[in-house]
């Protein structure tokens, strides 16, 4: 494998470490009558009750309670919800954050970035632009680059998702997980090693994992649609893809419609608010993009929740 690969142990080792700032989130069973489906019930992880909306304040407490050099302020390009994250853990740490995201980024997860404190550049279409302009700010004036997925810290902090989910559900035989950069698929096999059926979920318009495990090793794809902001990156992450190739069962992509779909159903079945992206792993079952054996056990990672809420 890849130098610097995580392994299961690191991910225990992550976990006792953010412990103490991060939350454990709940999960819920469902019968999958309730969407239309046949079979056992799912097992949803609210994961985007954690701090700052989404999982990824796991990856970020990990590079900046694990890293040194925070220190001189922390700086991330992200889409919206690796900044919201970075932002979170700078503020609650004590040190000042940049961040940097696209155009494309929504303002409501542009207005939750500020919201922590931290400095917000906005510019270039995509997630590769901020990317840049953030590495090009980090060698001019230093700083602790975070990355949003291809950091051996931030897949340590995003695995212990599956140690959670595993203590939680120890039923469960297959996890659906919504792919970008892979930092969170990434992390979940490092700690499951096989254990569980991991299956990525990604958007028709965004499929760098499915273009990845073709070719055999990272290669750039498409980004675009609903859930760029979110899952929407060129190509995954180096470290992620030998653990990928090992431990990810399969990749299945689902229609901009489907994750819409599924979004709103969401919301009029349980209540729960998910951004497009959030939504994407129950797109696979709802769409069929993955169908279940009649007495498998599906758990669904509900991974983001930073939208736009219009309330009357």
């Amino acid at each position: 494998m890849t130098e610097g690969v995580p392994q299961r142990h690191d991910v225990v080792a992550a976990e006792a470490v953010i412990r103490p700032h991060i939350r454990r989130t709940p999960v819920i069973a469902v019968a999958a009558e309730d969407f239309g489906l046949t079979g056992a019930p799912l097992t949803f992880k609210l994961e985007f009750l954690q701090h700052s909306g989404t999982f990824k304040a796991r990856g970020a407490f990990t590079n900046m309670l694990l890293r040194k050099g925070a220190d001189a302020g922390v700086v991330a390009a992200s889409g919206g919800n690796h900044g919201a994250a970075v932002a979170f853990a700078a503020r609650k740490l004590g040190y000042p954050a940049h961040i940097f995201v696209p155009s494309i980024s929504p303002q409501a997860k542009i207005d939750r970035i500020r919201s922590y404190g931290a400095q917000v550049v906005v510019g270039g279409d995509r997630y590769a632009d901020a990317l840049a302009a953030s590495e090009a700010f980090v060698a001019e004036h230093g700083g602790l680059m975070i990355h949003a997925y291809d950091q051996r810290e931030t897949l340590m902090g995003q695995g212990t998702v599956a140690l959670e989910f595993r203590e939680q559900a120890p039923e469960v035989d297959t996890m659906l997980v919504a792919v970008g950069g892979g930092g969170l698929i990434g992390g979940m096999a490092a700690y499951l090693h096989g254990d569980v059926k991991l299956v990525g979920v990604e958007p028709e318009s965004c499929p760098c994992l499915s273009h990845a495990l073709a070719a055999g090793h990272p290669v750039d794809a498409p980004v675009g649609g609903i859930a760029a902001d979110s899952l929407g990156a060129r190509r995954v992450g180096a470290l992620m893809f030998p653990l990928a190739r090992k431990y990810i069962e399969q990749s299945v992509l689902v229609g901009d419609a489907a994750i819409l779909a599924a979004r709103d159903m969401l919301w009029e079945r349980l209540r729960v608010v998910a951004e497009p992206g959030g939504a994407a792993a129950v797109a696979a079952l709802l769409s069929c993009a993955y169908r279940p054996e009649r007495d498998e056990r599906v758990g669904v990672l509900l991974c983001g929740a930073n939208t736009a809420v219009n309330l009357p």
